[in-house]
């Protein structure tokens, strides 16, 4: 055989190489381990589907999620291509270099016009008002209630209510008739109780649990733009909404002191309160008859009003980052182009994720679709979130620190609680140097 004829013969089989389509592309998306993220895991399953790309859903139980997730990043892995970060994350993993930064995609495709507004500003941008993005809203969510059905409309229990309140029994729109509700069925001698809140002091549940009463009641925790906190955390509104998470606390059932999405869901499926707080996110499994043998009786409605009307709710949810570290960020933000398609938003909320798309939220389909996401439409358009800065951390058990014994052990005034809590946030960003 002749050099030519050998050159031929390879230069033919490198042509017919580069002819061959290209490997498949692997994607790996971490989140924390809940029905959520295996609802993502089969909405990938239908990229993969279309474009021969393999996405994997790695989970972790949520008591680790943040730990591992920022010892990876800390360590500048490359083992996630894709996170679906906490809210809160958004400063600590931008300013760390841990996340890509995505604002000129946010712009290119309009993503602040295809996402409600409330979740562009909470789980995309930061700083706020910044126009920097780092994040695509993913999992809206936010915290809403469940109620008996049948306890509330059970006609000697509305008669006896209308007889000591003076108005009709049904799910409350204010957070008065929210405690009148759970003073009335506060019964411990039938161990039937009034109401589920949050109360754990791990990580965010008791800040998201009073938050809920915070802002509906006109209170906020400080300037956003100044890092000013008191007078905001320690108001006189903020105090007004203490007072009342406290008093809630007192109808609930036994053991009620360390509580999270799981002994809220419980509070309703063991038959133990009339009325839950949780995230809409573990709403799915109330309707699930093997799960909730009181599914048929089991309503939602959306955070109640405070005293002078307002009305907001405590943010959950996740927008979804590419990690810095990846070796995919090309294939990683094709998926992101694919993840942000109208079609694929509403196939998202077809198999249980909350999407963040205001076409899909408003639309007739989507809110009449299940029992409660007429009251999630309504909430994730109203929502606000704790601080997004890198310290959020600090002051987030700052705040566990104050809050829990006063709302679970009665100690000291609310005044007294916030007014501390005021002074520890003043010392922690005049540390970071965000306040002189």
């Amino acid at each position: 055989m002749t050099r030519r004829m050998v050159g031929l013969l390879a230069g033919g089989a490198l042509a017919a190489l580069a002819a061959l389509p290209a490997a498949a592309q692997e994607l790996t998306i971490f989140w924390a381990e809940w029905d959520p993220a295996n609802y993502l895991q089969e909405l990938v399953n239908e990229y993969e589907a279309e474009t021969g790309v393999t996405v994997t859903v790695e989970t972790t139980p949520w008591a680790d999620f943040q730990t591992k997730a920022f010892t990876e990043f800390n360590a500048k892995g490359s083992a996630y291509d894709l996170i679906v970060g906490d809210s809160q994350w958004l400063g600590a993993a931008s300013t760390a270099g841990h996340y890509v930064d995505l604002t000129d995609f946010f712009n290119q495709h309009k993503v602040g016009e295809v996402m409600a507004p409330a979740t562009v500003k909470y789980y995309a941008e930061y700083p706020g008002n910044s126009g920097k993005y780092w994040a695509i809203p993913a999992e809206g969510d936010a915290v809403g209630w469940s109620y008996r059905k049948d306890w509330f409309e059970d006609p000697k229990e509305m008669e006896a209510f209308k007889a000591k309140y003076g108005y009709d029994l049904a799910p409350p729109t204010n957070w008065q008739q929210l405690h009148d509700i759970a003073e009335f069925f506060y019964r411990p001698d039938e161990k039937r109780y009034g109401i589920a809140i949050y109360t754990d002091n791990s990580y965010d549940a008791m800040a998201m649990g009073f938050e809920n009463a915070l802002f509906s009641f006109g209170g906020d925790l400080g300037n956003a733009e100044t890092y000013q906190v008191e007078g905001y955390i320690n108001s006189d509104k903020a105090v007004a909404a203490l007072e009342a998470y406290r008093a809630l606390y007192g109808f609930t059932p036994p053991g009620w002191a360390k509580t999270f999405f799981v002994e809220d869901n419980q509070a309703i499926t063991e038959g133990l309160a009339a009325m839950s707080m949780n995230y809409f996110a573990f709403f799915p499994a109330l309707l699930n008859e093997a799960t909730n043998p009181h599914a048929k009786e089991t309503g939602f409605f959306a955070n109640p009003a405070g005293p002078d009307g307002d009305q907001f709710a405590a943010l959950g949810g996740q927008g979804i980052s590419v990690v810095s570290y990846s070796q995919n960020q090309d294939e990683a933000m094709k998926f992101l182009e694919w993840f942000i398609k109208d079609d694929t938003q509403k196939r998202w909320a077809e198999l249980g994720g909350y999407t963040a798309s205001a076409a899909v939220l408003e639309s007739k389909e989507f809110r009449e679709a299940t029992p409660y996401n007429e009251a999630f439409y309504q909430t994730m358009f109203k929502v606000k979130d704790f601080w997004a800065v890198p310290e959020y951390a600090e002051l987030l058990s700052q705040m566990n620190q104050r809050l829990y014994p006063y709302v679970v052990g009665g100690e000291g005034t609310a005044k007294e609680v916030l007014d501390a809590l005021a002074a520890d946030w003043t010392e922690t960003f005049k540390k970071y140097g965000r306040i002189n």
